[in-house]
């Protein structure tokens, strides 16, 4: 009977059709807007092509270079790590968004104390200094850009390592639990 009004009546198959999908459309009125916006960027992080490892070596280069202080540089940084050993390209420029305005100031504060740490460096900044500009940064010195940059590549590099074992577990468990559905389904 379904067949027949839908084929020749419009409104009787926009009926058919959209009944279904009304409780769908309600709960997803319900939401929040993060949650929503939650479910479309894991999504498509899901719906990635390439190998686990692909996928999570790009991850876990955009990680590597969003942890330097090369504010603008870091996607093309990411991108060209990428390229060179051979990762997901897209999703090494998702990652760089690590250190993006609201994270800049706390990462960089505790690069700096880890190299600080590891280094063994004490320098003192006695003086106040605005450090919205160059010229700030270059009355610091070197030492301070050397202390900042060894703790950005010692974070980067165990934040990517953790995040290439973490993604590329996450990566593999979802497409055996995606191939047993569609077999399932099958």
């Amino acid at each position: 009977m379904r067949e027949f009004y839908s084929k020749g009546n419009s409104r009787l198959s926009n009926f058919f059709s959209s009944r279904k999908n009304i409780c769908y459309r309600q709960t997803k009125r319900n939401q929040f807007w993060w949650q929503r916006w939650y479910r479309l960027y894991y999504l498509r992080l899901l719906r990635w092509q390439g190998k686990p490892e692909f996928i999570a070596r790009g991850l876990a280069l955009g990680v590597f270079s969003g942890c330097f202080p090369f504010f603008g540089l870091q996607i093309i940084i990411g991108v060209i790590l990428a390229t060179l050993l051979r990762g997901n390209k897209v999703a090494a420029a998702a990652a760089t968004w690590i250190s993006n305005p609201f994270t800049y100031v706390p990462l960089f504060i505790f690069n700096y104390q880890v190299g600080k740490f590891i280094l063994g460096i004490e320098i003192e900044l006695d003086k106040q200094l605005d450090l919205d500009s160059f010229s700030s940064f270059m009355e610091l010195g070197f030492s301070f850009a050397a202390t900042l940059v060894f703790g950005c590549f010692m974070v980067g590099l165990i934040v990517s390592l953790l995040t290439y074992f973490v993604s590329l577990h996450f990566f593999k468990r979802f497409r055996q639990k995606r191939k047993r559905y569609i077999d399932y389904r099958l």
